[in-house]
């Protein structure tokens, strides 16, 4: 029996020596603490049994005390992680007689207002909800019984507007009951001391590094098997291979998770899989697929009825889907925390190794894996980005107090809002140009003086500034929520964007081939504007409703897809040490004693886990390198390719792009052209620029410049105009759910240029997308000569950026023959139903590709057959009551001139004819004037049948 469990409630104790055999050393540590009062972070490694140590100390103190409902919040930040919460605790609550209940967006309002009248001593929830709750009279008395708040997955909040939102919506609840003990806990913090202030824990318990990981970095060479393989699924041989290994994983091991770093490779990768194989029992899962197929799939796969999941991020937290002894990772996670918390899915028990592999690919991919794997092993997480004083979140929250106390003076609000951690250094004058859009949008009204119960009459209704109320007489104006102030409120319990996502169709194939998100659209969406998808360049046809029809394009100067931004940023630490290994290898390649080369490989695979595969790969890329000079930590190398210069330089995601951005911005304000540039976490890629602009502005330009330069830069980039339109929703500017089609972004950011509104905007770019400090130290030691700048023609390393990472603006076009070749599939595939015209007996369904050469009616020898829609069942009857004489409607005498337009389509050019009808679009009018110039080859008929499909799509939103 342990002595930590001697600390709790006899009947607590009794249930955890009943259900463990001892405690763990995160429970030895954690039960103490928590049991003194403390607030408290808790790390622990995912299956070490923090979720216990947590939840023991705080049942036995439930079942020590007469406790009123609700007296303990257990907040997580997905619903999915509230059912499994609930499911793991309601055996302890029913054993110890408490009740417990869940709350979140799909609570449905009857079990609401159960938990009203009989509220529940548990109460399992979400941020947002919580904002809710603070706003219903009667749930307000229930939360002033709170005593203990716990907030799982901290980590997913301590970095997001999230928890911005929730440590404000925690001191609205401290006015209710007093101070409750906050526990936090997680299995990867980066930043534990900023966490536990984040969120009021005095405490730190971090056993982390005591979970245990067995990982290794592969890499396969493709064989003949593979080469076959390749052609039956259209990928490469290298694809091929690594998908060979991927399934010989999943197919040995009992239950695997395979992870992706975005949605499209999910979607990809589920697809080849079930070419390769259609009996392997996988599924797929990810935030796009709506909760019923989610939790459809994490039933079956704990029941075992599948074996494997295709994941993203959506299962890497801690939701119970039964025992994994694999998880696979393809390609780099990109981020050690990433990594960490999708290893340990695996293994989830307090003696069992994480299992994990990662599929590397090529290049970049294989250094940034090994280097990934090293720091899992060795518990070296990065830390956090924080958000700090969110004006758009502190507008929802004025709102929220204003709904808390209707009657309320600034000096209060000020004071509850300067209680919460991320606002400590909020100052007056930045408080109250917040409340100046606030008042201008009509979401309040500032009294000054005056009993707000009194006629308004005689009180003034003032233009808020800083001259109009000093800090020192804040206690004289009083603050009332607008009329539209409740609306608003409940509309942004969320800080997470209410996206609006478009299907893109191929007009070619009329098959999707992903999805655009309503910013992109609303920036990118005109006729003839080009983009990237998948890696290709796109021209849009049309938008009707939620669809964008497209059609391959040659452009390879395209807008970036709004999706691409789901791609986690590789941070400057692993780009850094991306270089330091790049040199190592190297220098074994080029090392001539074998001695010495054999002593440094086995110093490097005693360092990373990686197989022999993966270190023959490193040192193929410096055997096609040659002599040529490339990038590591302390150089940066400018190659040329065509009218691209490529900047290899390993900085991480966020300083390349801000350097690039800063360079693009002073290249075009000295040479009135406008420079292109795109970025990887290793390159930055300009296009209508030189060396020497590049070199002048990294060596000549003050450090101290950046961050002017980019906010006056930023301020036309469509990556500002897309927060800025997310902010405005969040202030309440825009509504949620507003068309962005409909209105001029431009406009409105004239509007709010200087106010908190685009400040906001500037600042969530920043703290997001780039690193502005790490970036003037960059320029700075460039200046010092302590970071090299190396002119170079494009080398191996260089084009690996061009041909794979940058491939949307230099892959070579779609050939057009490919293009054509999908377009002809598309059209035999497609179906036709025949009907004589001649004597209305007969009617049959083809596709295409199975007409006669000479359509025939079977039943009187006729060639008179129409073409309609496969569904179009009635054709028969139309053409009989014709024949009778018998009165048919307009409707149905347009259909019957289709028919017999279609049939004098068919009798002139037979099968070719219904090959061209096939066309979306085409009508027999058309048909006949495609068929008309055709007199070359099957290819121009195509190209005529595609460019009639085009005018279609542009033009049929306009008919009527």
């Amino acid at each position: 029996m342990s002595e930590t469990f001697d600390l709790l409630h006899p009947k607590v104790k009794k249930l955890a020596t009943d259900r463990f055999v001892s405690a763990t050393s995160i429970q030895k540590k954690a039960i103490p603490t928590i049991l003194s009062g403390k607030n408290t972070l808790v790390i622990s490694g995912t299956g070490m049994g923090k979720t216990e140590s947590v939840m023991l100390p705080l049942l036995s103190k439930l079942a020590s005390e007469d406790h009123q409902p609700i007296a303990l919040l257990y907040l997580t930040p997905l619903k999915a992680l509230n059912r499994d919460m609930l499911d793991r605790l309601v055996w302890w609550s029913n054993k110890l007689d408490l009740e417990i209940g869940v709350r979140h967006g799909d609570t449905t309002p009857a079990q609401r207002k159960v938990q009203v009248e009989y509220p529940p001593h548990i109460l399992i929830s979400t941020p947002e909800q919580i904002q809710s709750m603070l706003s219903g009279k009667h749930l307000r008395k229930i939360l002033s019984n709170v005593k203990y708040i716990v907030i799982d997955e901290v980590h997913e909040l301590a970095d997001s507007k999230r928890g911005i939102q929730l440590t404000l919506g925690l001191e609205r609840l401290k006015l209710l009951c007093g101070s409750p003990q906050i526990i936090s806990l997680s299995a990867t913090v980066g930043s534990p001391k900023e966490v536990a202030n984040f969120f009021g824990c005095e405490k730190i318990i971090d056993v982390a590094s005591e979970k245990k990981f067995s990982i290794k970095v592969k890499s396969p060479y493709p064989t003949r098997e593979d080469s076959i393989l390749a052609e039956k699924i259209f990928v490469g041989d290298s694809v091929a291979a690594r998908l060979r290994v991927m399934h010989d994983l999943i197919k040995n091991h009992t239950s695997t998770l395979t992870f992706t770093n975005t949605r499209t490779e999910s979607e990809i990768l589920s697809s080849r899989f079930r070419k390769i194989d259609p009996e392997l029992k996988q599924e797929i899962h990810h935030s796009s697929l709506s909760k019923r197929v989610r939790e459809k799939t994490e039933k079956d796969f704990k029941s075992r009825k599948i074996k494997s999941i295709i994941c993203t991020s959506s299962l890497q937290l801690g939701i119970d889907i039964g025992s994994i002894d694999m998880v696979i990772q393809n390609q780099s996670p990109r981020e050690v925390t990433q990594a960490v918390q999708r290893f340990g899915r695996s293994g989830h028990s307090i003696k069992k190794l994480s299992k994990g592999i990662i599929i590397s690919s090529e290049g970049d991919d294989l250094f940034e894996s090994a280097i990934i794997a090293r720091k899992v092993l060795a518990n070296k997480l990065e830390p956090l980005h924080f958000h700090t004083k969110s004006y758009d979140v502190l507008s929802h929250q004025i709102i929220g107090i204003a709904n808390d106390e209707y009657k309320i003076n600034l000096k209060k609000i000020f004071s509850i809002i300067k209680s919460a951690y991320p606002y400590k250094n909020l100052s007056w004058k930045e408080f109250i140009k917040v409340l100046d859009v606030m008042n201008k949008i009509r979401l309040i009204w500032i009294r000054k003086g005056g009993s707000l119960e009194r006629d308004f009459s005689g009180e003034e209704i003032i233009n808020i500034n800083t001259e109009n109320i000093p800090q020192k007489e804040s206690e004289k104006f009083t603050l009332t929520r607008g009329r539209k102030a409740i609306t608003y409120y409940f509309e942004n319990l969320s800080t997470i964007p209410d996206n609006r996502n478009y299907l893109i169709i191929d007009s070619t194939s009329q098959k999707s081939i992903g999805t655009l998100d309503e910013n992109f659209v609303a920036e990118h969406s005109e006729t003839g504007s080009t983009f990237i998808v998948r890696g290709m360049p796109w021209r849009v046809i049309s938008v009707e409703g939620d669809k964008v029809f497209v059609e391959p394009s040659s452009s390879i100067e395209s807008a970036v897809p709004a999706w691409k931004g789901e791609m986690i940023p590789v941070p400057f630490e692993i780009a850094q040490e991306v270089g330091k290994l790049r040199r190592k290898i190297y220098n074994i390649t080029n090392e001539r004693s074998e001695q010495a080369k054999e002593q440094s490989i086995i110093s490097i695979k005693e360092k990373y886990p990686i197989d022999n595969t993966v270190l023959k790969k490193m040192k193929m890329i410096f055997k096609a390198q040659g002599k040529k000079p490339f990038a590591d930590e302390k150089t940066i190398v400018l190659e040329r390719y065509a009218d691209y210069v490529i900047v290899n330089s390993c900085l991480g995601a966020r300083v390349n792009e801000t350097l690039a951005n800063y360079i693009s911005a002073i290249i075009s304000a000295s040479t009135g052209a406008v420079v292109l540039c795109k970025t990887d976490p290793y390159r930055m890629v300009f296009q209508k620029t030189n060396f020497s602009e590049i070199k002048n502005v990294l060596e000549d330009t003050k450090p101290e410049d950046l961050e002017i330069v980019l906010e006056h830069s930023l301020r036309r980039s469509s990556l500002f105009k897309n927060r800025f339109l997310k902010v405005a929703k969040r202030f309440g500017i825009l509504r949620r759910g507003a068309d962005l089609r409909k209105m001029d972004p431009r406009r409105l950011m004239n509007v709010y240029l200087d106010t908190p509104v685009h400040e906001e905007s500037l600042k969530e770019v920043f703290t997001e997308k780039l690193d502005l400090e790490k970036s003037k130290e960059i320029i700075s030691m460039i200046q010092k000569n302590k970071i090299k700048l190396i002119e170079s023609e494009i080398s191996p390393i260089g084009e690996y950026g061009l041909r794979y990472e940058l491939r949307d603006i230099s892959r070579p076009d779609r050939p057009e023959k490919e293009i054509l070749r999908v377009f002809k599939t598309r059209l035999i595939s497609t179906k036709q139903r025949l009907v004589c015209v001649n004597c209305g007996d007969w009617d049959q369904t083809y596709f295409v590709r199975d007409l006669p050469k000479i359509p025939r009616c079977p039943k009187c020898s006729s060639r008179l057959i129409g073409i309609v829609h496969p569904h179009a069942t009635e054709s028969k009857s139309i053409i009989k009551k014709w024949m009778e004489g018998k009165h048919i409607s307009i409707e149905q005498q347009k259909k019957l001139a289709v028919m017999k337009a279609t049939s004098d389509v068919l009798i002139t050019y037979a099968r070719k004819g219904a090959f061209v009808l096939a066309g979306r679009g085409v009508g027999p009018v058309a048909a006949k004037r495609i068929l008309r110039r055709f007199n070359d080859t099957e290819a121009h008929l195509m190209k005529e049948i595609l460019k009639e499909e085009r005018a279609w799509l542009a033009n049929k939103k306009y008919w009527t």
